[in-house]
């Protein structure tokens, strides 16, 4: 092989998904040769699949939701009519909107080589793309995750959806039949349902696990009040195609049902993506479940990082950010610097939102047994009640002490209110720290004031603090 199809860098990533591009973007403009490499699309699944399409289809979704709701005002405006085109025309306007942020062109211009093919190690410090070999100091592992299809009898012969299909158009389904409860899940659930759709979930145990349950109740409610079927505790057993579109074979309550609809959308988890990468030829440990790294995001080869989805941990976009930082500081400036989950947020963005950072109530009972819990309506929050979107509640977890442990919220823009209690978190604040804020009249964001300023409501209020007013009372 001659010697120009040889690349000598400091850095070379495999991955062009939000982690992926953070590297290159940050590596490149400090200076380092950097080499990108991408087998599909610029920008990944969050881009093209994942978190952009999927929070523009459920804003077209909420927008048809605020027409229905807009009597409750004084304003009658109808029934929404539903225009699949142009819907799915917003959804690929946003994409092609964000896209030149991620494109070839804009790194080629940072001075980024930028190779569109599939990348496979050949060793420890080599990979191989198309023609072109990139020995370099450092490799980053970007890869992401696809959709998990489960082995489920019949599932073969059928068409179905995944996110990576979904938003395709032309037109909507006329009833989605949804398998799994997760995210995923249930905000295409919604958002069809909104638009039109009739929708059936199908969970085999119970919706959004990893979330407070009491706090998935309000959405809960919310989705059954909408109109979508939420089968829950439900093992399916097989799909069939039918003349009007397909079936799945359910069990539930020991006996066999047969749930008819004209689309089928599997949301049944995420798989990392690592075949084909040639990792056991670099010395790098992985497993279906992803590669195993260290706290500094470093793999069995400690040349090579991996960071994302298909690291195993978070499968979250900002998480991909985050990790890129951490290689940043450590594959650049040689510093030891490793990954802090303990603050991480997460968001289900359906309406309600529900948002997490932390440890759940039940995650901090097991962990630390004595803890406290804080919570505040919004039906007692002014902004709320004015917007007549008084569901949910701020709900936050603290030790006898007052350290903050996690805190959840579920109510209209959960997800905006949520980083500040990620700030207190991850800089180990104590719940007076949030009591003492001060919080703009009217918003949403006093609930979270007032859940920390919960915490103090006995001492302040009890008998001690009675009997020392009538002492000062003397004076």
């Amino acid at each position: 092989m001659p010697d120009s199809d040889i690349i000598e860098a400091d850095i070379c990533v495999i991955g062009a998904g939000s982690g992926g591009l953070s590297v290159a973007a940050g590596a490149v403009q400090m200076g380092a040769e950097t080499v990108l490499i991408e087998k599909g699309l610029m920008g990944g699944d969050c881009l093209n699949f994942g978190c952009v399409p999927s929070k523009a289809l459920l804003a077209a979704g909420h927008a048809a939701d605020a027409v229905r709701r807009a009597s409750g005002f004084g304003i009658d405006a109808g029934q929404p009519i539903i225009d699949a085109g142009r819907i799915y025309g917003h959804v690929r306007d946003t994409i092609a909107t964000i896209a030149p942020n991620d494109s070839v062109e804009r790194f080629e211009g940072l001075g980024v080589t930028v190779i569109q093919q599939a990348a496979r190690f050949t060793g420890a410090g080599e990979v191989l793309a198309g023609t072109r070999r990139i020995r370099a100091r450092r490799f980053v592992i970007a890869t992401g995750s696809s959709p998990l299809v489960p082995p489920i009898p019949g599932l073969d012969d059928v068409p179905f959806y995944t996110n990576e299909n979904i938003f395709d158009g032309p037109g909507l389904p006329e009833h989605l039949i949804v398998i799994g409860g997760g995210p995923i899940g249930i905000e295409m659930a919604q958002a069809h349902r909104q638009l039109g759709a009739a929708v059936t979930v199908l969970e085999m145990f119970s919706i959004m696990p990893k979330d407070d349950p009491e706090l998935v109740d309000v959405v809960r409610q919310r989705l059954v009040a909408g109109g979508i079927d939420l089968k829950e505790g439900v093992k399916v057993t097989g799909v069939e195609k039918t003349e009007t579109g397909i079936a799945a074979v359910i069990e539930a309550d020991g006996a066999e049902h047969r749930i008819s609809g004209s689309h089928l959308l599997v949301a049944a988890g995420r798989k990392a993506n690592v075949d084909g990468l040639g990792l056991d030829e670099a010395g790098i440990a992985y497993s279906p479940r992803g590669i195993q790294v260290d706290k500094r995001l470093r793999t069995t080869n400690k040349k090579v990082f991996a960071i994302g989805d298909v690291a195993g941990g978070y499968q979250f976009t900002h998480v991909a950010g985050y990790h890129a930082g951490i290689v940043i500081r450590n594959a650049l400036f040689r510093l030891p610097a490793k990954a802090d989950m303990t603050a991480v947020p997460w968001v289900t963005y359906t309406d309600p939102e529900l948002a997490q950072v932390g440890l759940t109530e039940a995650e901090a009972r097991r962990a630390h047994g004595d803890i406290r819990v804080l919570t505040w309506p919004f039906t007692d929050n002014d902004r709320a009640i004015a917007e007549r979107r008084t569901e949910g509640m701020v709900k936050a977890v603290t030790m006898p002490g007052g350290r903050i442990l996690g805190a959840g919220i579920v109510g209209a823009h959960a997800g905006e209110l949520i980083g500040t209690w990620g700030l207190a978190l991850s800089k180990k604040m104590k719940i007076g720290d949030m009591a003492s804020m001060i919080a703009p009249y009217p918003t949403r964001g006093e609930a979270s004031k007032r859940a920390a300023a919960s915490f103090y409501t006995d001492r302040l209020f009890g008998p001690g603090t009675r009997r020392l007013v009538r002492f000062l009372r003397i004076f």
